[in-house]
């Protein structure tokens, strides 16, 4: 790769290095620069750009930093984003710890400078949505041979992959001893009871027995969860005491009596046989598990919880970052609905708008949005079908009333259909309609016009691994490939007051217009950002150049 400044006249067709203000407008780092670029940096008065241009042996930043997340995450529990500026972020789909091979990382990181994978910590524990890994290209482009070697390491073993929390059933059982309230009983079990909610664990049964070894041992006998939790009255100091002696009594066998993390110290692990089943987890909690604050039995329930039930070395190894007391990245207490710790990078909640309420008034009587196209189906459907496909999260679409035969083009695609009583008045009616309408958790709407055919969902992709509001990313505009704006358009939540007043037929381009700031342009191929088909002479032209090819 070439980096350098260069005169104008050598510039187009290269990547612009750096952000350049122009009075129309402003021209981004990383943007490929197009003939209508030039002219507009000529008519400023630059006359030199530093720019970066590809070598025969260069992969592009995205190409590269897609091929290297595709080789990296395993299983359905992962999400991978589409590319953007040479990034790729890895995301859990569902509650549970991650496993990384730290050395793995490490090899894959000492290939070449360019290449760059940062992960979690191991046993890290996560929520749904929760940002895993991210692989970036640092330069504008990463050499082949460097991502040939990167993808063989990979093919060698995993680096990541995510343990999902199991639907497992506990019984917990409370020793007492003489004298000993009620009130502390209650106590340790709504502590115990909302750590095993926070990992989607159900109580199967609670029993309270007598502080002596006969009496535990009936009760593990009598437990009939997949896993038994032990809180005793007493602090459990050694392995004679009647909390492990009780463990033995039961048929079991204790496995590893105190762990070096702190608090937690006195935690035991075994096993209780399980007839038929194989032997059931037994985990003899430390007295601070009366408290809501981290302690050394969270990491042992969450492992148990992602069935990686750990074996004694796995708890001896666990010193290493096991004084507990205090630390700052982990909240104290710890929340029972959430293992997500403040600040968390996730995948966002996006709902996408399909807006299909328009009357078609220049088409002589035909609906553009059952016109046939790819495959013979309706537009309405097609793309219906291709933000499905798409990672938004939710689809609606907006409907003008009693409009059957738009509505049954949404059949089978898993689109929810909003009536617009407003339709007649104009978009913007249709616009803060399908605003107005989305759930709480949604952090953006990606609004999607319906007459649109050459919108894919790998365009819809793109736009949402754009979208970061922490970055000031908080609108994605389509444009064509040499640049003119268009659709789709991709609002961040904070737009969506203005979006949902909008009236008659007035647009979302006010709201651009007040807020440049916040605007990433993405380029999609060609004229798709800009073509939508109103007449009978734009589809009959735009269906020639299809068969033209």
């Amino acid at each position: 790769m070439k980096f350098g400044p260069v005169a104008l006249a050598e510039a187009e067709g290269a990547i612009l290095a750096h952000s350049l203000g122009l009075p129309n407008g402003r021209l981004k780092k990383g943007r490929v620069l197009s003939a209508e670029d030039i002219s507009a940096l000529a008519h400023a008065g630059i006359l030199e750009v530093t720019v970066a241009r590809l070598g025969e042996e260069d992969v592009p930043e995205d190409l590269a930093a897609a091929r290297i997340a595709a080789r990296i995450a395993t299983g359905p529990a992962i999400s991978v984003s589409a590319p953007f500026t040479g990034r790729v972020n890895l995301y859990a789909e569902a509650p549970g710890l991650v496993t990384i091979d730290a050395a793995q990382v490490d090899r894959l990181n000492a290939i070449d400078e360019a290449v760059t994978l940062a992960t979690l910590a191991p046993m890290a524990r996560v929520h749904g949505r929760q940002m895993l890994a991210t692989v970036k290209i640092i330069p504008y482009a990463a050499p082949e041979a460097a991502i040939a070697t990167a993808e063989a390491l990979l093919a060698d073993r995993p680096v990541l992959s995510l343990n999902p929390f199991r639907p497992l059933s506990a019984s917990l059982i409370l020793t007492r001893t003489p004298g000993m309230g009620d009130k502390v009983l209650e106590k340790g079990a709504k502590a115990v009871t909302d750590r095993l909610a926070s990992l989607g664990l159900t109580l199967a049964d609670r029993q309270v027995a007598a502080h002596e070894t006969a009496a535990i041992a009936r009760a593990f006998s009598a437990a009939a969860g997949d896993l038994v939790l032990l809180l005793t009255a007493s602090a459990t100091s050694d392995r004679a005491d009647a909390g492990p002696a009780a463990v033995g009594a039961a048929g079991g066998r204790m496995l590893r009596f105190g762990m070096p993390v702190d608090p937690g110290n006195l935690l035991f692990l075994g096993n209780l046989p399980g007839g038929s089943e194989p032997p059931r987890t037994v985990i003899g909690l430390p007295g601070c598990a009366r408290s809501p604050k981290l302690n050394g039995a969270d990491w042992v329930l969450e492992r148990v919880a992602a069935g990686l039930d750990p074996a004694p070395e796995d708890i001896a190894r666990m010193g290493v970052g096991g004084l507990l007391k205090e630390i700052p990245s982990r909240p104290q207490p710890r929340a029972a609905k959430t293992a997500a710790e403040p600040g968390a990078p996730r995948r966002p909640v996006i709902a996408a708008l399909l807006l299909a309420a328009g009357a078609a008034r220049r088409m002589g009587g035909r609906d553009k949005l059952l016109e046939p196209v790819a495959g013979g189906v309706p537009l309405l459907t097609h793309l219906a079908r291709e933000a499905g496909a798409s990672s938004v999260d939710r689809v609606r679409a907006v409907l003008r009333p009693e409009d059957p035969r738009r509505a049954a083009a949404l059949g089978g695609t898993g689109v929810t259909a909003v009536v617009n009583p407003a339709a007649a008045e104009g978009m913007g009616t249709s616009l803060a309609t399908g605003i107005r309408g989305l759930e709480e958790d949604v952090d953006g709407a990606l609004i999607l016009l319906a007459d649109m055919p050459e919108v894919t969902a790998g365009d819809l992709d793109r736009m949402i691994a754009a979208f970061d509001p922490g970055e000031g990313r908080a609108i994605i505009r389509a444009t064509s490939a040499s640049g003119r704006p268009g659709h789709p358009v991709l609002f961040g939540r904070r737009f969506f007051e203005p979006l949902a007043a909008l009236t008659g037929d007035r647009g979302a381009k006010a709201i651009l217009d007040e807020h440049p700031e916040f605007i990433t342009d993405l380029p999609l191929a060609g004229d798709s950002a800009l073509t939508d088909l109103d007449t009978p002479e734009a589809w009959a032209a735009w269906r020639a150049r299809q068969k033209a090819g």
